[in-house]
């Protein structure tokens, strides 16, 4: 329940909410002034916009790894139904729609998951302190992350996930908001200028980097695919740190 009101509270949400439930005063006016051809119709696409929301919801929630990445998906798709459902009652009431959601996007942003597993939040002197410091872990896991970037926001729970897994003696997990100090992102050569390379991670071992995503732009576009739990164990080879832990290497 305390998680409900929290959600609930956040304005990026409760502003969607509020959006969403107007259309029930609109509907009930309009169906007393709509001729019958056309509350058939409008009845129709409702109808139909519930069934493609259901459907795409219902792949989302079997593909998606975490509730923030569902949840941004599922207020898009109702964006759109809700913007083709008002097209056939009025095309003005379409563009105020619009107009409002631009509104919530301009003003609000969905928020950054507040779990952080076993990841620890440090500053750049923090940072630099614990790769620096040998009685620390072998390796370091850091997730660069700005909460102004959509992707960081989707990705974030998927790093709190992983750091509950993996974390051990040996590996330990750690997150740097860049927005929060920017001049880390020059350090480490991560452009803020390019959301393409928002969230980064870079894996350290004693201090030294030894594997990134996304890599260091060097004039070369490469498209990478979301960030996902499995992606990023795969690329930092997660699974072989654990068992050499395990097995005592």
């Amino acid at each position: 329940m305390e998680w409900l009101n929290a959600t609930v509270s956040e304005p990026y949400y409760l502003f969607h909410l509020l959006a969403f439930f107007s259309y029930l005063p609109i509907r009930c006016s309009a169906s007393l002034v709509l001729s019958p051809d056309l509350t058939h119709l409008l009845l129709r696409r409702e109808i139909q916009a519930v069934l493609a929301f259901l459907a795409l919801a219902a792949v989302k929630l079997v593909r998606e790894e975490t509730w923030d990445a569902f949840i941004a998906d599922s207020l898009f798709f109702s964006k759109v139904f809700l913007v083709v459902v008002t097209l056939v009652i009025d095309y003005h009431l379409a563009l105020w729609y619009i107009l409002i959601f631009l509104v919530i996007f301009t003003l609000t942003q969905q928020p950054v998951s507040q779990f952080l597993g076993t990841a620890s939040k440090l500053t750049p002197l923090q940072l630099e302190t614990v790769l620096n410091d040998g009685g620390t872990s072998r390796f370091w896991l850091v997730e660069f992350r700005s909460s102004c970037s959509s992707s960081c926001i989707r990705a974030s729970r998927c790093f709190a996930d992983l750091s509950i897994t993996y974390s051990n003696k040996n590996l330990s997990f750690a997150i740097v908001d860049l927005g929060l100090f920017p001049i880390v992102a020059e350090k480490f050569g991560i452009s803020l200028g390019s959301m393409a390379e928002l969230p980064t991670y870079i894996l350290f071992e004693n201090a030294t980097e030894i594997a990134r995503l996304p890599d260091i732009d060097l004039g070369v576009k490469i498209s990478y695919p979301p960030i996902t739990k499995r992606l990023l164990s795969r690329r930092f080879e997660l699974d072989r740190l654990l068992l050499e832990y395990v097995n005592g290497k």
